[in-house]
């Protein structure tokens, strides 16, 4: 966590707008932090070695860009990387299924993402692919952007504030935080396998 916190105030803001950028826009970011990056800002910024206002705007525009990259790349290059009848991870039917998903699921489902990892990094290339409309994507964008942009940051800030000493508990507060985010999907899924 240590690394995490001086990569955070080595490259500053515009580190925290690269990290979320690649994150939640090119395919490849999955493993890049996410929430675990907000809540450290956040606290960073209650112990005063970042501005709040800073790291939100940070995280908002990163969020929003990126997204609109990830959409603008499924876009372009998802309808001939899900063509092939026999791939194994990339078939033509998956996009029907994400179509569908998307019908059904719409904003919740751009806005949600936002709150799940991994998710968030596949969802914007998944709605360019399937070709949700960009105005609509784009206004669940902005505002998933927003919410987990301004939520997770103040939140720590809050918590850092209120309690000393907490960023001595960064892992323990990102892992309760992954848990919490990723129960939504745990129970949307078993929904899904009992009414299949």
């Amino acid at each position: 966590m240590d690394s995490l916190i001086h990569t955070i105030l080595a490259f500053s803001y515009i580190g925290i707008f690269l990290i979320v950028f690649a994150e939640t826009g090119l395919l490849l970011g999955f493993f890049l932090p996410g929430d675990s990056l907000l809540i450290t800002a956040g606290l960073l910024a209650a112990s005063g070695e970042l501005n709040l206002w800073g790291v939100m705007a940070a995280v908002v525009a990163g969020g929003i860009l990126g997204c609109v990259s990830g959409y603008f790349i499924g876009q372009r290059f998802g309808p001939a990387v899900f063509r092939n009848q026999n791939s194994r991870f990339f078939k033509p039917e998956y996009v029907a299924q994400s179509e569908q998903f998307f019908a059904q699921y719409g904003w919740q489902s751009i806005v949600l993402a936002r709150f799940v990892p991994i998710v968030r990094t596949l969802v914007p290339t998944l709605a360019g692919v399937s070709r949700m409309p960009l105005g609509i994507f784009t206004a669940y964008n902005v505002l998933g952007a927003v919410l987990w942009g301004v939520s997770l940051p103040a939140l720590a800030y809050y918590f850092g504030k209120l309690i000393p000493n907490l960023d001595k508990y960064v892992l323990l507060i990102v892992a309760v935080v992954l848990v919490v985010s990723v129960i939504p999907v745990v129970v949307k899924v078993m929904q899904a396998r009992r009414q299949a």
